[in-house]
């Protein structure tokens, strides 16, 4: 499965959904697996991933639900996520995700999700959740596989 994301894009701040973590621990689908280790991997080495506690506690409930990860496994797996860069929200932050919600009809969470990117100087943000190509308060959605 190629990915669209480009070496170029890699290159540049991108915010990484809760999925693009979760696939690097599904063996389910091999070319999603595939796919999402090589972006993060490639994040964490030119330290331009950013990830959110929001994404990161998203993380450990299905790594441990869903793909049935020990949460001792899940919790070390989050401590690697952590070295991306980490936006924590604030109040000011939860406000400003509900207008997004109000303004875009988007769920509140991937508001939330939409936000810390665009707080954290992301122009990418790298989800399956929401629509692919559509650009939203400056910051274009990108689904890594397809």
């Amino acid at each position: 499965m190629a990915s669209r994301v480009s070496t170029r894009q890699l290159g540049s701040r991108s915010f990484l959904d809760t999925n693009v973590l979760v696939y690097t621990d599904d063996p389910r689908d091999s070319a999603k697996q595939s796919v999402a280790i090589g972006i993060v991997g490639e994040h964490l080495r030119r330290r331009t991933g950013v990830v959110s506690l929001q994404v990161l506690q998203e993380y450990f409930v299905s790594a441990t639900s869903k793909l049935r990860i020990a949460a001792d496994l899940a919790k070390r797996r989050i401590e690697v996520f952590a070295n991306l860069n980490l936006v924590e929200p604030s109040i000011a932050d939860i406000l400003a995700a509900i207008d997004l919600h109000r303004l875009h009809k988007l769920s509140f969470w991937d508001a939330l999700i939409l936000h810390s990117a665009k707080r954290a100087g992301c122009r990418i943000l790298l989800t399956e959740n929401m629509q692919h190509g559509q650009t939203i308060d400056g910051v274009r959605i990108v689904n890594p596989f397809i």
